[in-house]
């Protein structure tokens, strides 16, 4: 995204508002008015309607089009971009349904959320623009708050305003924001980061699911005032009592589901492994839960680690959270969804950079070279092809003496269903390991055998259910049963683990 210009994606669920849906599309042009704008595209989705909206959108579609714009008066035409598409529903479907519908078509680089109605002031929305544009904000998220000072607002229902309190209570409670208005429509969200959360509601209740997501993403947001001008019943207000009970059960079920990624689609990542990242994606998510577990694997790592990090595939950085700080961290990933994650985690950290480099790609390595003394290495060798490539980058970013720590997954005959999910090639044996060693220029210091009652588990769950992601409720158990499994590893040291640390040494002659 440029620094000084953006682009904005407006997203129009409209139903049965023949009276104010041509008022409410004419008012965004307001958004010519935007420093910061370069390209507006407006998505009208009629979900529908069965008054005279269709009529109204048809005409405005004329209006609107190109053509028609390039014969209006000098002083009328905007001077940025607006691009205007129409969608309708066959069947009504509700408003989440109708903001699915449009974000299909989305291309900008920011997107929000206009409805048809004139409850709302685009004039807002240039207010909320500069925090995603300032690189010090960097905002993913912006909220427009009834309810923070503003400088109006049309005093209404006070039982309506408590529901909104109450449910804005719960998506805290349940998110840990400090929310002053959930249900706002006015939700401005970068383009990639909202693309990529599944989103299942198909009316109101899309807003407390979208919320409490953002949330589980890590997403920083921010919230701006607003104004407000709420209609009445009489006037056509839609939202009821019975939305609010069912935004009361979609916030219960989202806060204990982990569908927060959609399949990527990254370039780098090829289409036949798409379903892999997206499990890679949720099974990552799943394992912060297991902070306890990922706390035992640092652990065992760090009296190798030195004071210059390279972390290859550092995910959403459950490992990263217990390593750092250090003199200097460099975290990577070829996820741009964790790159973005990281990103946020290390704002505050100047010791740290984030890059998104390719374990196989040698050129990714070549800004590394020699500049550090410790490469962690965790669930990545066993996922590409020619991991003799990937240990011989790790030992070029790798000052003299430098160390390689490497956590793979161990024993040929566990491999099944969770490993083909996750998009593993193989599994290794210590006899593996030594040959790799070896032939990428190292020297085994040491390889500790890891979670030896783990196998029971992954065979159960991987081999004979086939289940392809970690179950929740086993997420909560192996966090729980952790400090338990430390205490007991050391003493069954005739049982096969799970996995494998690997202490690699780099030997002062550079491999050619």
């Amino acid at each position: 995204m440029k620094k000084d210009k953006t682009s904005l994606s407006v997203l129009v669920p409209v139903y049965n508002e023949q009276y104010l849906v041509e008022n409410s599309l004419k008012r965004l042009f307001v958004l010519n008015e935007s420093p910061y704008l370069e390209r507006v595209q407006i998505i009208v989705v009629d979900d529908a309607s069965k008054d005279n909206t269709p009529i109204i959108l048809k005409k405005l579609e004329k209006f609107f089009s190109p053509q028609l714009s390039e014969q209006l008066p000098q002083q009328s035409q905007p001077s940025i971009v607006f691009e205007w598409i129409f969608l309708r529903h066959e069947k009504n479907c509700g408003k989440g349904k109708a903001i699915q519908t449009a974000l299909k078509r989305a291309n900008c680089e920011i997107t929000v959320i206009h409805d048809a109605d004139l409850e709302y002031y685009p004039r807002d929305l240039l207010k909320m623009m500069p925090l995603f544009v300032n690189k010090h904000e960097n905002a993913d998220a912006v909220y427009g708050s009834r309810f923070a000072s503003s400088e109006y607002r049309k005093v209404l229902y006070f039982k309506h305003h408590l529901g909104n309190v109450f449910l804005t209570f719960l998506c805290n409670l349940v998110s840990d924001l400090n929310l002053t208005d959930m249900e706002t429509c006015y939700k401005m969200v970068r383009t990639d980061l909202l693309k990529s959360i599944p989103l299942l509601s198909n009316d109101f209740r899309i807003e407390p699911e979208l919320t409490i997501k953002l949330a589980k993403r890590n997403a920083k947001i921010f919230e701006v005032p607003i104004s407000y001008c709420g209609r009445t019943y009489q006037e056509g207000k839609k939202i009821s009592w019975k939305d609010g009970v069912k935004a009361l059960w979609v916030i219960f079920t989202t806060t204990f589901s982990d569908n927060i990624y959609n399949a990527e689609t990254n370039a780098e990542t090829e289409e036949k492994n798409r379903a892999n990242v997206t499990y890679c994606s949720k099974n990552l998510s799943r394992l912060a839960r297991a902070y306890r577990f990922n706390k035992w694997v640092s652990e065992k790592m760090r009296p190798y680690i030195g004071n210059n990090v390279l972390e290859i595939g550092a995910g959403i950085g459950n490992l990263t959270k217990n390593i750092v700080p250090r003199n200097t961290y460099f975290a990577t990933d070829i996820n741009l969804s964790h790159i973005r994650s990281l990103e946020k985690f290390s704002e505050d950290k100047p010791y740290m950079s984030i890059i998104n480099l390719n374990l196989e790609n040698p050129t990714d390595f070549l800004k590394l070279s020699q500049k550090v003394d410790t490469v962690l290495c965790a669930n990545v060798l066993e996922h590409i092809e020619d991991d003799r490539m990937g240990l011989k980058n790790i030992n070029n970013a790798l000052n003299d003496n430098g160390r390689a720590i490497l956590f793979v997954p161990r024993g040929k005959w566990l491999y099944g269903q969770y490993d083909k999910s996750l998009g593993h090639k193989k599994r290794y044996s210590k006899e593996e390991l030594y040959s790799l060693a070896e032939k990428s220029n190292f020297t085994v210091e040491k390889i500790i055998p890891f979670n030896r009652l783990g196998p029971v588990a992954w065979y159960v769950n991987s081999k004979l259910l086939r289940r392809k992601t970690f179950g929740l409720l086993q997420i909560y158990a192996l966090n729980f049963l952790t400090p338990i499994l430390k205490r007991v590893d050391p003493l069954i040291p005739f049982l096969p683990s799970l996995n494998y640390i690997a202490i690699l040494k780099k030997e002062k002659q550079q491999l050619i």
